[in-house]
């Protein structure tokens, strides 16, 4: 599994290249693929991260919050 801590803290300082290049080592972990559906909202992607969420089965939000999204995502690996 890749460094997902890194990841988050990248994505809670807005920098989605930086995170991107640490999801996209792992295309099969479920949050990993969360992260990265995360990364593609963050750049404006949207149809990207569709792709994403649904490689995490998670529902893609209907509203998405880039800031809940992340903190959910933390409260997951805290898990």
């Amino acid at each position: 599994m890749v460094d997902l801590h890194a990841a988050i803290a990248h994505l809670e300082q807005g920098d989605w290249r930086a995170a991107h290049e640490i999801v996209q080592q792992d295309e099969d972990e479920a949050l990993a693929c969360w992260a990265h559906g995360i990364v593609h909202l963050m750049e404006g992607d949207t149809a990207n991260a569709r792709y994403w969420y649904k490689r995490a089965k998670r529902a893609f939000p209907a509203k998405p919050s880039i800031k809940a999204e992340i903190g959910a995502l933390r409260a997951a690996l805290e898990r």
